[in-house]
C-alpha cells in the first residue's frame, strides 16, 4: 500500500493551484479588457481578435511538448521557470504601449502558460500516490481551476472600476511570487528515469498539427469557410504523420499506446465532447444574457459565474460518490445531470430557467473532470504522467474549440432560418422594428443549442459505461506498475 500523503504534500498542493488559477483566470478575464485597452491602444478589430485569440493558441499548440518536457528534465524545473516566465511576461503586458506588442507578449504568456497545466497535475501524480487522496487533490486542482476560469471575468470588472487595464495582467505576479518562493521548499522533483532525448520532429509536427487544427475550428465560427477548412485538412495531415512517428520512435512525445485502454480511450473523448458542448452552450448563454436580456458585460458575467461554480462544486464533491458507486459510474451519472441542464435550455426562456440550466449542466460535469482526470494520469506509470497529462489538457483545448466553431455555426445557421434578415448571431439594435424577431431567432438558436448539448452529454453518458468493465485492471495494472 503506497505511503499516505502528509501535510507537506497537502501544503504542496496549495502552491499548485496557484497557477491553475492564473491559467483559468487568463483565458476569461481579458474579455472585460477588452474594449479599455483596444481603445487605449487603437487595436483594429482583427488585432483584438489576436489578442484574445493568441494566448490560447499558443497554449493548445506546446501543452503536449511541455507535458513531456517536464518529464524528461524534471516537472518542478519546469513549472517553476515557467511560473517565472509568466510573472515576468505578465508584467510587459501590462505595460504594452501598442497592440503589436501585445498580441506578442501574450503568445508569449502562451508559452509559459504551457508548461503550468501539465506540471502541475503531472507533480500531484508524483505526491499522492494513495489512489483516494490523489483523487481528493486532483478533485482541488480541477476545482480551481474552473473556479478561477468563473471569477476571472468578475474579478476583472471589479478591477477595471478601479484601475487601468494593465490591471488585469498584474494580478499573476503576487502568485508567481509565492510559488518561486514556496515551490522549492514544498514541490518534490521528479523526471523519468532513462527519458531518452526530446523529439524534435515531433514537437514541429504536434505543434504544427495542434496550431493548424485551431486556428481552423475558430475561423469556422467566423463564418469563412475556404481558409479554416485548408487549415484544418492541413493540420490533420501533420496529426498523421506526428502519430505515425511516434509509434516508431524510441522517445515518442506521447505513447499512443495508451489509447488501446479503453478507460483510458473513453474518458479523453469524454472531456474533447464535454467540451465541445459547454463551450457551445457557454457561447449561446454569454451573447443571450447581453444581446437578448439587455445586461451590461459585467451583469453577464456574474449571471455567467454559476457555470464555473457549479463545475467546482461537482468537482468537489466527485471523491464522495466513490464512497457509494464506482468512478465510471459516477462520471456517467453526471453526465446525465448535464444532459437534463441542457434540456432546460432546450426548452426555456428568461434569465432564471437559463442559469438554473447552465448550472445544473456544469454540476454534472463535475465528476467527469475530477475522476476522469484521475483515471487518465492513473492509468500509466509515474514517469508518463506528465504526458498523459498534456493529452487531457489538449483534449480540453480543442473540445472548447471545436464548440465555439460548430456549435457557433449551428446556431448561426437556426438563427438565419428564423430572422432571414439578421446579419450576425446577435440583436440587430439599430432597426427597433425588428428587434423582438431577432430575439426571438436568437432564443430559438439558444433552444437548439441546448438540444445538441443534451445528445452528446446523454451519449457520453452511454460511453463511459464501458468503463465498469474495464476499470478494475486498469487499477491493477497501475498498481503494480508503481
Amino acid at each position: 500500500m503506497e505511503k499516505p500523503a502528509g501535510r507537506r504534500e497537502w501544503l504542496g498542493l496549495a502552491v499548485l493551484v496557484l497557477p491553475t488559477l492564473l491559467v483559468a483566470m487568463d483565458m476569461t478575464s481579458l474579455f472585460l479588457a477588452l474594449p479599455q485597452l483596444s481603445a487605449d491602444l487603437g487595436a483594429s478589430s482583427t488585432e483584438q481578435l489576436w489578442i484574445t485569440d493568441s494566448y490560447g493558441f499558443v497554449v493548445a499548440g506546446f501543452v503536449i511538448t511541455m507535458g513531456t518536457l517536464g518529464d524528461r528534465i524534471g516537472r518542478r524545473r519546469l513549472l517553476l521557470a515557467g511560473g517565472g516566465a509568466f510573472g515576468l511576461l505578465s508584467i510587459v503586458a501590462a505595460c504594452s504601449t501598442g497592440p503589436v506588442m501585445l498580441i506578442v507578449v501574450r503568445g508569449a504568456l502562451g508559452v509559459a502558460g504551457a508548461t503550468l497545466m501539465p506540471s502541475t497535475l503531472a507533480l500531484i501524480t508524483n505526491m499522492f500516490r494513495d489512489e483516494k487522496q490523489r483523487g481528493k487533490a486532483i478533485a482541488i486542482w480541477a476545482t480551481c481551476q474552473f473556479a478561477g476560469g468563473a471569477a476571472g471575468p468578475v474579478f476583472a470588472g471589479f478591477l477595471l472600476q478601479h484601475f487601468s487595464w494593465g490591471s488585469v495582467f498584474l494580478v499573476a505576479v503576487p502568485a508567481v511570487a509565492v510559488l518561486l518562493v514556496a515551490g522549492p521548499v514544498l514541490l518534490p522533483e521528479f523526471r523519468a528515469p532513462a527519458s531518452g532525448r526530446l523529439d524534435l520532429p515531433g514537437v514541429g509536427l504536434s505543434l504544427g498539427a495542434v496550431l493548424l487544427i485551431v486556428f481552423g475550428l475558430k475561423q469556422l465560427a467566423a463564418g469563412s469557410l475556404v481558409l479554416p477548412v485548408a487549415a484544418i485538412a492541413a493540420g490533420t495531415l501533420l496529426g498523421i504523420v506526428f502519430a505515425r512517428r511516434q509509434l516508431t520512435t524510441p522517445s515518442p512525445l506521447l505513447d499512443l499506446r495508451l489509447f488501446r485502454s479503453g478507460p483510458f480511450t473513453a474518458v479523453l473523448v469524454a472531456l474533447v465532447f464535454a467540451g465541445v458542448a459547454m463551450a457551445g452552450v457557454g457561447l449561446l448563454v454569454t451573447q443571450y444574457l447581453q444581446s437578448v436580456l439587455g445586461h451590461s458585460p459585467l451583469a453577464a458575467a456574474l449571471l455567467f459565474a454559476p457555470m464555473g461554480l457549479g463545475v467546482a462544486a461537482g468537482t468537489m464533491t466527485a471523491p464522495a460518490l466513490t464512497r457509494f458507486t464506482t468512478p465510471a459510474k459516477a462520471i456517467a451519472g453526471g453526465l446525465a445531470v448535464s444532459a437534463a441542464g441542457s434540456l432546460l435550455l432546450a426548452s426555456t426562456d428568461g434569465v432564471v430557467p437559463v442559469v438554473a440550466g447552465i448550472t445544473v449542466l456544469a454540476l454534472g460535469t463535475g465528476p467527469l473532470f475530477a475522476l476522469g482526470i484521475g483515471l487518465v494520469v492513473g492509468s500509466v506509470p509515474p514517469e508518463r504522467a506528465g504526458s498523459a497529462a498534456s493529452m487531457a489538457d489538449t483534449g480540453n483545448y480543442l473540445g472548447g474549440s471545436l464548440g465555439m466553431a460548430l456549435i457557433g455555426l449551428t446556431a448561426a445557421a437556426v438563427y438565419h432560418g428564423a430572422f432571414p434578415t439578421g446579419t450576425t448571431l446577435a440583436v440587430d439594435v439599430t432597426r427597433p422594428e425588428l428587434a423582438e424577431q431577432a430575439k426571438a431567432a436568437f432564443t430559438t438558436a439558444l433552444n437548439v443549442t441546448g438540444v445538441i448539448a443534451a445528445v452528446l452529454f446523454a451519449g457520453l453518458a452511454l460511453l463511459v459505461t464501458t468503463l465498469r468493465r474495464t476499470e478494475a485492471p486498469v487499477v491493477t495494472a497501475v498498481g503494480s506498475a508503481r
